[in-house]
């Protein structure tokens, strides 16, 4: 299997795997379950077996835990310096230090590789921190060597803004949902213009939940001209776009296939056939009723 390619961030040469395993949507805990769920760290240790190295968490995921012993898991005895981690806060926002701490212990690792803000949809009167204090703590987190590099989820060009107008250190990442049928130009032309480098969730969307489209016979077509799957060419489209790619499963073939677009790239002209006929359809599913189109 090829070598997983990885971005440099804007953060003192820090690089992230252009693939990410993530732990939300398939693996996500409702109701702030504790339990711990012996499938989710069984999917995650396969992951690592089959070849990820870049995992993407998240406190609201309610799965850290489970993160925690897929990481420490004996068997695989991959190095620390070897992985990727990520994790994002959002509930326990009011205290990033605190959430960091709880964070740190749920996984059991003494620091992460990317610490995001999960969205900046929160009541800042009722959570009594605004985004640019939340922003000043992770620089602080950031400045003790405690996460590698921060950034920010789901935010668009004013919340971006805000951000920026007080910075010491931009954010390295901003993860969205980005797919042909959510392109979003704006947003990531100021992400180029700024040094941030996209990640996105959702890129199997126009297949998954946005059937039936109008890139339905146009993926399928470029399945059986580059003899991969539907799924390996949306996957291809959001890495050669220059994005960072989060997928989930707890399958392990399809583990092995989403890595496997390591191995093909799409040619210019394809990339702009699905670029083009995604235009002709707008589908968001995540943050539906926060985000304004």
């Amino acid at each position: 299997m090829s070598t997983i390619p990885t971005i440099k961030l804007n953060h003192g040469g820090v690089e992230i795997p252009v693939i990410g395993y993530g732990l939300g949507t398939a693996h996500f805990k409702r109701g702030g379950d504790q339990t711990l769920d012996p499938a989710i760290t069984t999917a995650t240790q396969s992951a690592l077996a089959v070849g990820f190295t870049h995992l993407d968490g998240a406190e609201a995921y309610g799965n850290e835990p489970e993160l925690g012993i897929a990481i420490s898991s004996t068997s695989l005895k991959i190095p620390r310096s070897s992985l990727f981690i990520t994790t994002k806060l959002y509930r326990s926002i009011s205290s990033p230090s605190e959430a960091l701490a709880t964070s740190l212990k749920k996984l059991g690792v003494d620091y992460v590789d990317l610490y995001l803000i999960h969205a900046p949809f929160w009541d800042e009167k009722e959570k009594g921190i605004t985004i640019e204090q939340a922003w000043r703590e992770l620089e602080g987190l950031y400045e003790k060597g405690l996460v590698k590099a921060i950034g920010v989820s789901n935010f668009g060009i004013e919340e971006l803004e805000r951000v920026r107008k007080v910075a010491r250190v931009l954010p390295a990442v901003n993860q969205i949902e980005y797919h042909p049928y959510l392109q979003g130009p704006e947003l990531k032309e100021y992400h180029k213009k700024h040094g941030i480098v996209t990640a996105v969730y959702g890129p199997l969307i126009p297949i998954t939940k946005g059937a039936p489209g109008p890139l339905d016979s146009v993926i399928d077509e470029l399945a059986k001209k580059y003899n991969k799957s539907t799924t390996q060419i949306l996957l291809r489209w959001a890495i050669d776009d220059g994005n960072v790619v989060i997928t989930t499963s707890s399958k392990e073939w399809r583990m092995k296939e989403a890595l496997a677009v390591a191995e093909f790239k799409l040619d210019d002209e394809d990339m702009e056939k699905i670029r083009n006929v995604g235009k002709e359809k707008r589908h968001r599913v995540f943050w539906t009723k926060e985000i304004k189109e």
